[in-house]
């Protein structure tokens, strides 16, 4: 074994699990550092509470003298809490969160100094931040960028800073950020969405978006993280032989949680308390050393806030636990990816969720309004729903027999078919007395009573309807929820105005009542909406080739998949909605398709150096033990020396063989990227990535886990799978 590779083993084997300390009700500490209505009941004016709960809930703004007494609050509560510094924390288009901490420590002469933040410093500030990624929206002259505070998302303590939410934009007002156009599409399908519920209940007047994501995650020890190029530079192992025993025997799921990873989950679960999250399940993944936290629902703006917040926690937590959190897609080959199941619902302020049938005919006919609806929607833009998780880390987990195919489609079980399959046969135009009793007692109102056990059966689905959710399993691990959650809740939004449209035109033709025009425009939405139902198996051929009949998208990489961004009804889509203008919409897919190539780039170079710097070398140093060897053996047996070294020259041959072939596959992917690079089509040059050199990085990793079969275990100089997934 290298000797690198033996003290990085030998130091994960020292390793023990920290002692954790635990409260004895999380509830007593849940939210203590965060600006919630508690803390604010104690430290704010009655006009400051006031001003900042109807922003919150009636999205009204806050005037400047308001501002400054809220933050007078903020900043005594914060100090009180031993915070020293404050920032605008946001979430520029790098998928990872960004802040510049400022002291409120400021000089007022004569050697004497206060605490000081103002309303100005809350609700805006300019931190410049010219190097994010902008996709030509922001000029060499207009290089600022200006964060604002988002009120519907409480201010928070971590560590010694006061963190405030806020949105990122260019000095010319576009969105540079994922939560601007999440927080337009939010308005967009409440709005769409109170105007439908009015059919049903005159009181609501807001409906909002819940979202319940599932963090799947590896932790393997740092030392031997840090023995491998690979993982420290791109989050995943791009060589490596699986081992003997990978997830065959399906042990570790749900299996009980090894010692040092139930010390780094507790440590992690009360950082999650402090700052308000509302972590609630952990276990053990599919995969050796992948585990998985989810927490409870919240709406949509807060949860995508403290999925990035905990994204974040999470790899400083585990540093003091001695181990790397590992959030890559497809981290190990041969067994389970990470991914990040999104489940999406619609409720209103009147509590009801609307994915979830109700008591009377009446409030199953609203459910299953917005369930076909929703269904509707995914079928219409059905690829914009894929562009939305699309990533070159997430191409290598979909489609790979273990997550939700390339394909979207959606499934909801047995049961609800029958029910849409009988709403299909509701006769055209006005409905008789008799068949609207039958259809509403029969039908309607039969819902909750086939629903009570429809747990989803059918694990492939990367769009599946699960009792009172939808949930979209195709969202990847490393992903930020606000771009799927952008996307999904336009999209309804854009379908409950058409659908809305529709029936009011019925209506207005007095040739319906309410109820008839509803069971109309949903029959034939049934009807147009049949090729995205899926009830079979995403993994076979013959599901693509379905689809395919079926006229539904299979973008299997991200370059493919990002097209449909720029089409025309998209940019149409997103700007007549209110969610993005055609500058911000193209500026993204110029980022996204520029960070696919980078990655891949990225990728490319280090796979050349450790097959070229770590694996031919170890490879040659082998062979020339081996040549070392067959030599001695014709020293002793002259010309009969070969019938004693038969296995060695064969195995010098293979050892050659092998060299050859990483050699040539590195130079020739080599040359491919530095042609590529002059290309200054982005399309091009995306797809250039993708099927040019990308699709090189299996064959030299064939070649290469061949031949750490092959060579002395001593020599081989990279930490192997058995040693990163297996070591406790």
């Amino acid at each position: 074994m290298s000797t690198l590779r033996f003290n990085a083993v030998k130091e994960s084997l020292k390793r023990k699990p920290l002692k954790v300390k635990e409260y004895k009700r999380r509830s007593e500490v849940f939210g203590s550092n965060v600006f919630n209505e508690t803390a604010m009941r104690q430290y704010l004016t009655k006009d400051a509470l006031s001003g900042i709960l109807e922003a919150v809930e009636k999205g009204k703004k806050i005037d400047r003298v308001v501002a400054d007494h809220i933050s007078t609050g903020m900043k005594e509560w914060a100090i009180s809490k031993g915070a020293t510094h404050y920032t605008h924390w946001f979430q520029p288009l790098t998928g990872a969160t960004a802040e510049k901490h400022d002291a409120f420590f400021e000089t007022i002469g004569d050697g004497m100094a206060i605490e000081k933040f103002g309303g100005g410093q809350l609700v805006q500030q300019e931190p410049d931040a010219s190097s994010f990624p902008h996709g030509g929206i922001r000029n060499t002259f207009e290089a600022r960028g200006y964060t604002a505070w988002d009120p519907t998302s409480p201010a928070f303590i971590y560590g010694t800073t006061l963190c405030i939410p806020t949105v990122f934009v260019a000095y010319t007002g576009e969105a540079l950020d994922y939560k601007t156009p999440l927080l337009r599409a939010l308005q967009a399908v409440d709005n769409a969405a109170v105007d439908v519920c009015k059919y049903f209940d005159k009181n609501v007047k807001k409906v909002n978006a819940s979202l319940g994501w599932e963090q799947e995650y590896f932790l393997i020890d740092n030392a031997l993280a840090a023995s491998r190029p690979d993982i420290v530079l791109t989050g995943r192992t791009l060589l490596g032989h699986s081992p003997a025993k990978g997830q065959q025997l399906d042990d570790h799921y749900f299996g009980t949680i090894p010692n040092r990873a139930m010390s780094y989950m507790r440590d992690l679960e009360n950082e999650c308390m402090l700052l308000g999250i509302p972590v609630k399940t952990r276990h053990n993944e599919v995969a050796p050393n992948q585990f998985e936290l989810a927490p409870i629902y919240e709406e949509a703006n807060l949860a995508v806030d403290h999925n990035s917040l905990l994204m974040d926690v999470m790899h400083k937590v585990a540093e003091r636990h001695s181990l790397k959190v590992l959030m890559h897609e497809k981290p190990f080959a041969g067994v389970n990816g990470s991914g990040k199941h999104n489940n999406w619902s619609l409720s209103t302020d009147t509590g009801v969720n609307l994915l979830s049938p109700g008591k009377t005919p009446m409030s199953n006919l609203q459910f299953l309004t917005f369930f076909i609806n929703t269904i509707k929607a995914v079928q219409t833009h059905e690829e914009l729903l894929r562009a939305a998780i699309a990533s070159a880390s997430n191409d290598h987990r979909l489609g790979a027999n273990e997550a939700p195919p390339a394909i979207i489609s959606v499934f909801i079980g047995a049961q609800l078919t029958k029910v849409l399959e009988e709403l299909k046969t509701v006769t055209k135009g006005k409905l008789s007395p008799q068949e609207k009793t039958d259809l509403k007692l029969n039908v309607v109102g039969k819902i909750p009573e086939i629903l009570l056990d429809n747990t989803d059966r059918n694990r492939t689905s990367p769009f599946a309807f699960t009792g009172n959710k939808f949930e979209f399993r195709a969202v990847g691990s490393t992903a930020n929820c606000a771009n799927p959650m952008t996307v999904l809740n336009t999209i309804v939004a854009k379908q409950l105005i058409d659908f809305k449209a529709e029936v009011d035109a019925l209506i207005d033709k007095k040739t319906m009542k309410k109820d008839d025009a509803i069971f109309n425009v949903l029959r034939e939405y049934i009807k147009t909406s049949k090729s995205i139902l899926f009830e079979g198996n995403g993994y076979s051929e013959e599901w693509e080739k379905e689809a395919k009949k079926r006229g539904l998208s299979n973008n299997k990489t991200t370059p493919e998949a990002l097209k449909v961004k720029v089409a025309k009804p998209s940019l149409e889509l997103f700007e007549n909605m209110g969610v993005m203008n055609k500058v911000e919409a193209q500026a993204r897919y110029e980022i996204e398709m520029e960070e696919y190539i980078l990655h891949i780039q990225i990728e490319s170079r280090v796979l050349g150096d450790i097959a070229r710097n770590h694996v031919v070398p170890t490879a040659v140093r082998y062979q020339n033990i081996l040549i070392e060897n067959v030599t001695g053996l014709k020293t002793i047996y002259g010309s009969k020396f070969k019938d004693f070294a038969k296995e060695q020259l064969a195995l010098i041959e293979q050892i050659s063989q092998h060299i050859e072939a990483i050699n040539s596959l590195v130079t020739k992917m080599t040359d491919e990227r530095r042609s590529l690079n002059k290309q200054t089509n982005i399309e091009k040059k995306a797809n250039g990535y993708s099927l040019k050199v990308k699709s090189l990085f299996d064959e030299i990793r064939y070649h290469s886990d061949k031949l750490e079969l092959m060579i002395d275990d001593e020599l081989w100089p990279l930490t192997k799978y058995r040693e990163l997934l297996f070591t406790k």
